[in-house]
This record gives structure tokens, sequence and C-alpha cells, in this order.
């Protein structure tokens, strides 16, 4: 294994969690809206299907194939973040393993320090390696499984890093609604309602 190895395996492990986060929902549940600004899990999966398409795509000259109406010049503002009614589940789950496949032949294709150019960022930062661009989505897709961790616990109160780890503290759930409760006093004693 390698730094390019590690890298990607840090990726692969954030892809792998925010699809899981849609298992066993309806579809009710994986488009609901659960912030103010709409985030919902569905459209987390949409939005790194599309941001994955252009980082490891036309930034290195191996544009994803596929037309993605989400970056198209009409497309609406946050047309990446939600999906439509035409689009299903395994509508979005089949763009984002097409999306990673085409990723991952570039991975695999070149070096970490291949350049590329990222023509959306300002000018002075354009220029950029495979390495940067990794490290830019290892975080970009982990900050969105920590989005949908959240989302899926409000949800129906699953929680935990990955299936086979939840990373959480043990407790029943009586242990944590004493916590929550615990925490709430904690805070309200700082002056809340």
């Amino acid at each position: 294994m390698g730094t390019k190895s590690d890298l990607h395996h840090y990726l692969e492990q954030a892809r792998r969690a925010v699809v899981w986060k849609l298992d066993g929902l309806s579809e009710y549940d994986i488009r609901r809206p659960l912030t103010p600004t709409g985030t919902n899990l569905l459209g987390l999966v949409k939005h790194l299907a599309v941001v994955e398409s252009g980082y490891l795509g036309s930034t290195f000259g191996r544009p994803y194939p596929e037309d993605v109406p989400a970056l198209a010049d009409d497309a609406e503002p946050n047309a990446d973040m939600w999906a439509t009614a035409d689009e299903s589940r395994d509508d979005i789950i089949a763009l984002y393993q097409r999306v990673r496949a085409h990723s991952d032949t570039t991975v695999a294709a070149l070096d970490l320090d291949a350049e590329g150019d990222v023509p959306w960022w300002p000018e002075a930062r354009r220029k950029v390696t495979l390495g940067l661009v990794l490290i830019h989505l290892i975080a970009e897709t982990h900050r969105h499984a920590g989005h949908a961790d959240i989302v899926r616990e409000l949800v129906d109160g699953e929680v935990g890093h990955r299936p086979e780890v939840d990373n959480m503290a043990e407790g029943d759930r009586q242990w944590w609604q004493h916590h929550h409760a615990r925490l709430d006093r904690t805070a309200r004693s700082f002056g809340g309602a």
C-alpha cells in the first residue's frame, strides 16, 4: 500500500457511509428536508456524485461521459442537492456508482503529482494535483457523511460510522435519553429557554 491507496481508501470509506445511510428508509424519508436549507439524504448522495464527476473527470482531462443535468448552464440553483420526482433512489445510487467507477479509473491511471485544472476555482488556485484533489474530495465526502449521519438520526434514530463499527458510546435507549436530558439541562443553565 502507498499514499495513493491510503487516500483512495479514505475516500471510498466515506462514499460507502453516505450510501449506507439510505438503507432501510422509505422514499419519503430519504428525500425529506430536515434542515432549513433542505438537507436530505438522497440529495447528499446526488451532490457527491455531481461534485466527484467534475473533480475526478474534467479537472484531469477525463470528462465524465454522461450529461449531468445539475451541472447544466440552465440548471436551477441547488439542483445537485435534491432528487426530483423523476429521479429514483436507484437512479441516484446508480449515477454515484458510475461516477465512482469513472473516478477510480482516473485515480488508477494517474500519479499523485499529475496536474489538473479546476475551472470553477479562483484563477490563483486552479492548478492542482491528483493528490490535492483526493484530499479535497475526502474532506468533502466525509463532511457530507457527517451531515448524513445527523439527518439519518433525525429520521429514525439510527446512528453510526459504518455498518460494522458504529463508533458510538455504549448505551441503551434509556441511557441516551438520560444523556440528552443532562446535556439539555447543562445548556439551559447558561440562559436557554
